[in-house]
């Protein structure tokens, strides 16, 4: 059985079934097209399938990949034409293999069929290695294989750990393929579409930057967009968090300037990892400010960043918390780096 799939968390039927070619992401300024994935996995395996679903929450979130799976078939429709259609179109096909992957002769078709398309450079065929099996002795063994020195995932002493070394390669695969897109284009990237309206966007001269002053206003303004942008992040989240079956989320905002989440394993029943983040005071420096607890009152903090700049271009710098002292965010990136250490305590908590 295959699964033409979007590269995001939880079971297939969370994921939406009318998707647009050439579709871009909803939070990328640049309009990056999203990836066509394609997913080839035994039935037997439906149940890693829902945890690589889990793990790469992130990237389904920032819209990094376009989705299709064989469950989207339409009754009346021919399977095999229309699985075959998907996995000529993806760009991105990943293979879970075990030994009932390798003993299936269906999956054995998908996979002579994507290495073809990868050996002609028409596609990137990604191996994933969910439990031992002789994958060496077949063509698989010219491609990288995944988790790290493609050890199994089931030999993995934390299975959450192994899924989590797979997304960080999938997010090198996607970075590699897209940044020289955005690059040929002249595309708005980071910081730069984040400060930039819609409509006005410009082109960006790499090699040519306007020195500027940036004043108390331009300052709070950037921070609220911040607080924006984080807020709006770990909305979209939890709530995709909340649809799966293994986990629970939850978001609320405790003010125009301050939210609060938790996550919780399905499996346990305390909740496991809280998240409060608000808009800081300026004139103290701190412009947004966060607490690894729930409904964290005024006053308390686990970590503090403020709005500085370079004299092109305004950013976030870390005071004390997560990251290091003075190192640098855009707002999107501190999103994510705190949504990581979100996932991670509900990691710790399951083991």
């Amino acid at each position: 059985m295959a699964v033409g799939g979007t590269l995001t968390r939880f079971h297939p039927e969370m994921i939406t079934s009318h998707h647009k070619t050439g579709s871009t992401r909803p939070n990328d300024p640049g309009g990056t097209a999203k990836m066509k994935a394609f997913i080839s996995y035994s039935h037997e395996d439906k149940a890693a399938l829902k945890r690589l679903h889990t793990h790469l929450a992130v990237l389904r979130q920032e819209g990094r990949i376009d989705a299709w799976f064989d469950h989207k078939t339409l009754a009346g429709e021919l399977i095999d034409a229309e699985i075959t259609k998907k996995l000529d179109s993806a760009k991105l096909i990943l293979l879970l293999v075990s030994p009932d992957f390798l003993a299936s002769d269906y999956c054995g078709k998908e996979m002579k069929r994507a290495l073809g398309r990868h050996h002609s450079g028409q596609a990137n065929v990604v191996p994933i290695i969910l439990e031992p099996c002789d994958w060496h002795n077949m063509d698989l063994k010219n491609l990288k294989a995944i988790p790290k020195d493609g050890v199994p995932i089931s030999q993995w002493p934390n299975e959450n750990s192994a899924f989590l070394d797979v997304v960080q390669e999938l997010r090198r695969v996607l970075e590699a393929v897209e940044a020289p897109r955005a690059d040929d284009q002249g595309l708005t990237t980071g910081l730069e579409a984040f400060v930039q309206p819609k409509g006005h966007r410009h082109p960006v001269n790499k090699g040519f930057r306007v020195k500027r002053e940036f004043d108390s206003i331009d300052r709070s303004d950037f921070g609220d967009k911040a607080f924006g942008v984080i807020r709006d992040y770990f909305e979209s989240a939890i709530k995709e968090v909340d649809a799966t079956v293994c986990a629970s989320g939850r978001f609320r905002l405790m003010s125009e300037t301050s939210f609060t989440c938790t996550i919780a394993d399905e499996l346990i029943s305390d909740d496991i990892a809280h998240i409060t983040v608000s808009r800081g005071d300026p004139l103290v420096g701190d412009d947004i400010i966060y607490v690894f607890a729930e409904n964290a009152p005024p006053g308390t903090a686990h970590g503090s960043l403020t709005v500085e700049d370079d004299g092109y271009e305004l950013y976030l710098e870390s005071l004390f918390g997560i990251s290091g002292h003075n190192e640098r965010f855009t707002p999107e990136e501190l999103a994510e780096r705190l949504w990581k250490h979100l996932f991670e305590q509900v990691e710790a908590a399951s083991i």
